[in-house]
Formats: structure tokens, sequence, C-alpha cells
């Protein structure tokens, strides 16, 4: 116990070259997997509208459909608080492991969920609940995936590798693409209609296996063991994030007052103590982040 703390303690040590591509890779494929699950259902959205939603009216089911997607994104802001206070509280390694669990699952679960036809509109309901539990699990995951990353890099090359959890969306969209395109060359339009649309689903059950099995060999961010270790953790991190100026100021100062984004101040307070070029990094990694989302409407 003596040494853990000892080390823990000290200075957080730079990473060799390995261990930081093992990190990146981790973290970068979990997430690549996340965002497949998250498109299988945008790719398959029109086709949904006949399977779920009442007969009919064929533009209502579509818009239906679509409004169901849309409600996945709308509830990522919320899961990247619920699951960036439980980061900050608990850890970052085991929260991560909990998002991508709650994304695997569910996604599975669509591809068990019965049809309208068979339990009429408890499959729509449960259908939304689904998409509002993969959005939670996304706005967790992503940002705790770039904060991991972060707290991994060397001061030099942070933007650069945190840059690499930004490709991830459209790796997984992508990945979704090849799947559902490998699924409709092999079988036929009606078996695909059956229980074909189904299979896309269910793999993520392998992705969800590989993506654990992963990430449970990696080990818990040594920035937050420091905090931890010296008894500087927070234990409000939500409120101590908006409500005092102290700690919005260091990264906010230039960052439109429209843009709403959580970091543990903690984190802020290392950077501080390690000089003024660190919080400048982070500023301009945040503004890229911000430049980014707002291009591509994310």
């Amino acid at each position: 116990m003596t040494a853990t703390v000892s080390t823990a303690t000290a200075a957080p040590r730079e990473f060799g070259g390995a261990e930081i591509r093992k990190v990146i890779f981790a973290l970068s494929l979990g997430t690549v997997f996340e965002w497949y699950d998250f498109y299988i259902y945008a790719t398959l959205a029109p086709f949904f509208a006949t399977l779920f939603f009442p007969k009919g009216n064929t533009t209502t089911a579509l818009l239906a459909s679509f409004a169901t997607y849309a409600a996945g994104f709308l509830v990522r802001p919320f899961g990247a608080l619920v699951f960036g206070r439980i980061g900050d509280l608990v850890g970052r390694k085991y929260t991560f492991l909990v998002t991508i669990m709650v994304m695997g699952l569910s996604t599975a679960a669509v591809g068990m969920l019965p049809t309208y036809a068979s339990v009429g509109m408890l499959s729509p309901t449960i259908l939304v609940l689904l998409r509002l539990a993969q959005g939670l699990a996304l706005g967790g995951e992503y940002g705790g995936a770039a904060t991991y990353v972060a707290e991994h890099a060397p001061d030099h090359k942070r933007g650069l590798h945190t840059s690499w959890i930004q490709t991830t969306a459209t790796l997984g969209f992508f990945v979704s693409l090849v799947v559902i395109g490998g699924c409709r060359a092999n079988m036929s339009e009606d078996a695909f209609k059956i229980w074909g649309w189904r299979i896309p689903f269910l793999i993520s059950l392998v992705l969800l296996a590989i993506s654990v099995y992963i990430r449970l060999k990696l080990n818990e961010s040594p920035v937050f063991l420091q905090m931890k270790a010296e008894g500087k953790g927070s234990k409000a991190p939500i409120r101590e994030s908006f409500a005092h100026w102290d700690n919005a100021k260091v990264v906010f100062p230039k960052v439109p007052k429209s843009v709403h984004l959580k970091l543990d101040p903690d984190v802020f307070d290392y950077f501080k103590r390690q000089g003024k070029g660190h919080i400048t990094r982070m500023q301009e990694v945040l503004r890229a982040y911000v430049n980014a989302h707002r291009g591509s409407g994310r």
C-alpha cells in the first residue's frame, strides 16, 4: 500500500511510445465500435419505419424513425455530464468500461427487439429507450476517451494524440456501412427484411467482448491517481466546474459562451502547476474540438 501511494503522489511519469500507442489504440478502437453501434441505426432508419412503427402513413412512420434516431443525439450532452461526473468520482477506466457496456448491450437489444406487428406500441417505446441509452453512453464515452488519452499524452503531443479520437466517428460509420452492405449482398431482400437486419446489431456483442477485453488491460489515468492520492479529487465535479469561475476561466476565456464543455477542475489545477504553456495547449485542443463539431454539426 505504501509503495502504491508513493508512486501515485509522484509526478505522473512520461509514457513510452509503445505504451501511449496502446492507450490510443484501445480507446480509439472502443470508440469506433461505439460509433458503429450508433450509426447502424442511422443507416437502417428508413427501413425501421416499416418494422417498429404503425402502418398506414408511410411519411409519419419515416419521420418517427428519424426522430428516434435524433433522440440519441439530443441526450449526448447529458451523457457527458452523467458519466463525466462518475469519471471524476470513481475513475476514468471504470467509467468508459460502463459506457461501452451500455452501448453494446443496448445495440444488441435492438437486434432482438420484437417488431410492431408482434407487440404493438411496446416496440417503438422500447426502441426509443434503447436509443436514449445509446446516446447517453456515447456522450460519456467520447469525452471520457479524449480525457484518458490526454492524461497519458506527453505535453508536446497532447493535441496530436487526442485527435485520433476525432477520427472514430467516420471510421465507425464506415464499418457500419461495410457490415450492412455485406449482409445485403449475401442474402435475399426478403431474408434481410425478415431477419437479416438483426445481424449488424447482434455483431455488436462480438465487438463489445473485444473492446472490454482490451480495456481491462489498461491502467487508471496517472493524473487521476495522483489527484486521488493527494486528496484533491473533486467531490462535486459538476458544481465545481460550472459554478466556480476560478476553475472555468482557466479553459473558457476564448471559447464561445454558447459552447458548454465539462472537464474536471482538478485536471486544470494539474496543468496550472506545470506552467502556462500547458494551459495554452489545452485551450488549443478545446478550440479545435469546438470548431470541428461546429463544422460537422455534431
